[in-house]
């Protein structure tokens, strides 16, 4: 659940360095597991929960596999990381219903904040007030208030851990996981990215399979799994989860998706395969909806460390979401899939507080979603460029 461009995240990444040695020393002990344990490790009791993002074709294509829908459109929404930012795809959610053009999606993907918006876009709009409420009502703000330094110092986090997990929690109940159990056997698919830390990779969880697994940590897991996309580094406490490799049981570390890839649409192993996609329908459709501002703005940073470490992690996030949108986008023109992006542009709302958790900016920034996507402008079919790269595709035309 990134904050780009807000100071508290650059303060956390900067006090994280300043009192690393003191966090270790505070840091409990964890029970050691090797490299090829890692390769191999499951989750117990729900075989085919989850494959890193660099995983085989053959694996996702067991992964994506969808036989109820070869027939019918396939339609794929991909849902990025923006914390409070993520007030905009919630409006777009709910004015795309209001518009009466959403479609059932086939594939929900989600990081970060796009992670707790997909278990709602993905069951419908039924569940459109449930972002409102989460991304209006002044619950998201609640999550930023009062950071103590002592939970950096003895713990992993400026906030304590309670707080996003109880707000995750609130709303996964296990009559939701029924519902997406349900949608699971029709051939659905819901997909959230965590960053394993320890192996430095992004782990794709199929929280379907979780949903219907029936395992007694099911609830459990698909709140642990949501709750580690959208954990700050720093910010809010990482996610142990509980994993085994024959009788042998350890815990990994996760936290937020973003970390690796801002958002998830093709996978790696299609981007630079032999042209294989694991799925297809007669006609498909990625819509990317991007909870955070993709073009470059100019910006005077003031010559102190904290404006310096906060531009820098703004700007490589953003170039981390170019660069996978400029993948995505020439993957699907490769592949004759419709392709439509829509992100937070110039025109939208802005704040002027640190955290970006601010309740009036958030509803202004929904409304500004729920207005585009009621208006039908939310979408466009091409990614951004600079003008010196439009004219040289331009001339190439």
């Amino acid at each position: 659940m990134p904050i780009p461009k807000r100071k508290s995240h650059a303060y956390a990444v900067l006090l994280s360095a300043l009192v690393g040695s003191l966090g270790a020393c505070a840091s409990l002990p964890r029970t050691p597991y090797a490299a090829g344990e890692s390769a191999a490790a499951e989750v117990a009791g729900i075989p085919g929960a989850r494959a890193f993002s660099d995983a085989s074709v053959e694996t996702f294509t067991a992964m994506l596999s969808n036989a109820s829908a070869r027939n019918r459109p396939f339609s794929y929404l991909a849902l990025s990381g923006g914390g409070g930012d993520g007030a905009y795809g919630a409006g777009i959610m709910n004015g795309w219903t209001a518009a009466g053009t959403r479609p059932e999606f086939s594939l929900v993907s989600g990081v970060s904040t796009g992670a707790l918006i997909a278990p709602f876009a993905f069951l419908g709009p039924a569940y459109d007030p449930v972002l409102t409420e989460i991304y209006t009502s002044g619950v998201a703000e609640s999550l930023v208030k009062n950071p103590s330094v002592v939970n950096v110092l003895f713990s992993s986090g400026l906030f304590g851990d309670d707080r996003l997990r109880d707000l995750v929690g609130r709303y996964v109940t296990p009559d939701l996981l029924t519902a997406v159990a349900a949608e699971h056997a029709k051939g659905r698919r819901l997909l959230v990215v965590t960053t394993n830390l320890d192996a430095k990779r992004a782990m794709i969880w199929n929280m379907g399979v979780i949903a219907a697994s029936g395992a007694p940590n099911a609830v459990s897991l698909f709140r642990d799994v949501l709750t580690a996309s959208a954990s700050i580094p720093a910010v809010f406490p990482p996610q142990l989860l509980d994993v085994q490799v024959g009788n042998r049981t350890f815990q990994e570390l996760h936290v937020d998706g973003s970390v690796v890839t801002p958002v998830f649409t093709v996978p790696q192993a299609f981007m630079v395969g032999d042209g294989r996609t694991g799925v297809a329908p007669r006609k498909s459709d990625i819509y990317v909806l991007m909870n955070g501002r993709v073009e470059p703005e100019f910006e005077l940073v003031t010559n102190n460390t904290l404006s310096i470490v906060e531009q820098a992690v703004a700007t490589g996030s953003q170039a981390r979401s170019r660069a996978s949108l400029a993948a995505t986008y020439a993957f699907s023109r490769a592949h004759r899939i419709g392709f439509h992006l829509t992100y937070i542009d110039e025109g939208a709302p802005r704040t002027s507080t640190a955290r970006g958790f601010d309740t009036a900016y958030m509803r202004s920034l929904y409304q500004a979603g729920y207005d585009k996507a009621r208006s039908g402008s939310a979408w466009r079919g091409d990614v951004p460029v600079s003008p010196l790269a439009a004219k040289v595709i331009a001339s190439t035309n």
